[in-house]
């Protein structure tokens, strides 16, 4: 994947990118951003378990899902391993008021097939706005290493945000996806428009 492939609004379809001073600021909070960094991954892996416990019938979100399991942590680990090696701690969790605000848009009294498509959607959602920070960082940041560091998270996050538009696609008729899709990137402009700038947070 060359630096070109990951086009915010053609390939991850955000209708927004993130404010260039983020960088700037992520830069000047190195331990908060990296002990950021690190939770978003543990949820990931554990929304991951989640979402084939809750789907256990679903065989192909299993098998899918289950690799970005072990994948998600294994990035866990390496962000906890490169605070270790810097001499900086991990912090304690904050509110994700950015994920929060997304759980808010999903339809908690819709049919089956209406929820397992926002839950698909929202994770669809995440994974695109973290590798388009990941791409700032990537980008932006001074130190060489910590840009090759992001660019590897950045080009999984993009395989990770296609694989839930892909399962919901398998699952739900195509049309009804991008319609519910299309919802939630205007949302989403929506909430990245009214948000503060934080460099201590990837979201």
């Amino acid at each position: 994947m060359n630096e070109t492939t990951i086009d915010v609004k053609n390939i991850l379809g955000l209708q927004l990118p993130t404010d260039p001073r983020w960088v700037n600021l992520a830069a000047l909070q190195l331990e908060e951003i990296l002990t950021d960094h690190a939770y978003c991954e543990q949820k990931a892996a554990l929304t991951g378990i989640s979402l084939i416990q809750k789907n256990f019938e679903k065989e192909l979100l299993v098998d899918e899902l289950s690799p970005v399991v072990t994948e998600e942590w294994g990035h866990f680990r390496m962000v906890i391993a490169e605070l270790k090696k810097r001499g900086l701690k991990l912090g304690k969790p904050r509110k994700d008021v950015y994920v929060n605000k997304l759980i808010a848009f999903q339809k908690k009294d819709g049919s089956p097939d209406q929820r397992f498509l926002d839950n698909m959607l929202i994770m669809a959602l995440i994974e695109a706005r973290s590798c388009e920070r990941f791409k700032r960082l990537s980008e932006g940041l001074d130190d060489e290493y910590m840009r090759s560091f992001y660019r590897k998270f950045m080009e999984s996050e993009a395989g990770h945000y296609t694989l839930f538009i892909n399962l919901a696609e398998h699952y739900i008729e195509k049309k009804i996806v991008r319609n519910r899709w299309a919802q939630w990137l205007a949302y989403e402009k929506e909430l990245m428009t009214s948000e503060e700038i934080r460099g201590d947070r990837i979201h």
